[in-house]
């Protein structure tokens, strides 16, 4: 525990001397205020076209945000040998692994918590209030995102030898989990019989961190309708009073499961040297 715990205060010091992050943090900001214009122009409740057009912004940034920091954390101790220097002291490899998990999560969560911070007290000023449910729903959107891509940033950076190759794995499952997901999905789907269909679109949702988690809220705002037939049991669950818990639950097994996978590679790069 006393060694996670040095990882992750160690993490949290060079993620905040990171320039990549204060650049995030930034862009963060400049995105958190252009969704409060959105916000002045007309009143955003529940799920709306605005709303729809607000998560599709969140969704393309905080991925890509999230995985370029947590691969290039990862790739940075094999490029500068801190890694190498670690492994010889008597630190266990999941102790590591799961350091590293917690020092970026608060870097990156406390990037996400002034975005939204900022936006609050602004709007507060200015007299442009979100509604509350909403804005919860936003931050919780917000932060299960990071907390789900940054398993995949860490796999990432466990499987690339350099910053250039985790950049462009990086793009790559961006683009694909966010930018071409419904695309992809469609194409599959033509191909399998009509009694596949919906166990296979289970499959590839619980695969795909991106539309996990934004099926989610835009459920719990009230957009299940526009889903189609085949989600008809993800609003019938997620609507439950115990939904969320389920969905919380959900989540927690994908993020431990990731930080096995991670901890399996680095294990066994480390057993052979």
């Amino acid at each position: 525990m006393n060694d996670m715990l040095q990882v992750a205060r160690r993490e949290i010091k060079t993620g905040f001397r990171n320039p990549w992050a204060y650049s995030f943090l930034f862009l963060f900001c400049v995105f958190s205020l252009c969704l409060l214009v959105i916000n002045s122009q007309s009143i955003v409740q529940g799920y709306s076209g605005v709303t729809g057009s607000m998560l599709s912004l969140i969704l393309y940034l905080l991925p890509l945000m999230t995985l370029f920091l947590g691969s290039f954390s990862l790739t940075a101790e094999k490029e500068e040998g801190s890694w190498q220097l670690l492994s010889t002291y008597p630190i266990g490899t999941l102790s590591f692994i799961v350091g590293k998990y917690i020092g970026l999560s608060i870097v990156l969560l406390t990037i996400v918590a002034f975005g939204y911070g900022l936006m609050g007290v602004i709007s507060g000023l200015v007299g442009m209030s979100f509604d509350s449910t909403t804005y919860v729903l936003f931050i919780a959107f917000s932060c299960g995102l990071v907390l789900l891509f940054l398993t995949l940033a860490l796999l990432i950076g466990s499987l690339s030898k350099n910053r250039w190759q985790a950049l462009t794995v990086s793009v790559s499952i961006w683009f694909f989990a966010v930018i071409g997901w419904q695309t992809i999905l469609i194409s599959v789907l033509n191909f399998l019989p009509y009694t596949w269909i919906k166990p296979t679109l289970v499959a590839l949702t619980f695969i795909n961190p991106a539309e996990l988690v934004r099926l989610f809220v835009v459920i719990k705002l009230g957009g299940g309708s526009i889903l189609g037939p085949e989600y008809y049991q993800w609003v019938e669950w997620i609507q439950r009073s115990s939904g969320s818990w389920l969905f919380i639950a959900v989540c927690l097994l994908w993020i431990s499961f990731s930080i096995m996978v991670v901890y399996w590679l680095w294990e066994r790069g480390r057993s052979h040297g």
